[in-house]
């Protein structure tokens, strides 16, 4: 984790309305179904888990050798309170695929047997790669 204070800056709720647009473009579902299938997902530890972790994989990437850790986090916070009912939805790549396989498995609307294909190396490492592609999203459209 990046900082403690990650998940006291970006709520559940605040996860949940930050990633709904994405979600309602991948299942082709209205922003409102699918910002209310994503207060459902981030309930799960694991989905909020997966999804601070991306959003610290991206922090880490972008924290420069002047830039401090509790900086980035303010400048994160000032982000989420202005903008996050404006975030875009994140352009769709095989990654980003993966992540919202996770979702909708957690979710009930995936077969189990995705779980598995997520689970192997090769789908481990493409779901990291669509946490981190993600929250590198998020961060552009929040912090500026």
């Amino acid at each position: 984790m990046f900082s403690r204070r990650l998940p006291h800056v970006v709520t559940r709720k605040d996860l949940a309305l930050l990633i709904a647009p994405t979600y309602a473009a991948s299942a082709s579902v209205d922003f409102e179904e699918a910002h209310q299938r994503m207060e459902r997902a981030v309930t799960s530890d694991r989905v909020s888990d997966h999804l601070h972790a991306g959003l610290s994989a991206a922090l880490y990437d972008r924290k420069g050798p002047r830039t401090t850790e509790d900086a980035l986090i303010d400048e994160l916070s000032a982000g989420v309170q202005k903008r996050r009912s404006r975030v875009k939805a994140a352009a769709l790549t095989p990654a980003l695929s993966a992540v919202m396989v996770m979702l909708n498995v957690e979710l009930g609307y995936a077969p189990e047997m995705m779980r598995g294909a997520l689970e192997n190396p090769k789908g481990k490492a493409l779901l990291e790669d669509g946490l981190r592609a993600l929250g590198t999203h998020l961060l552009k459209e929040l912090i500026r």
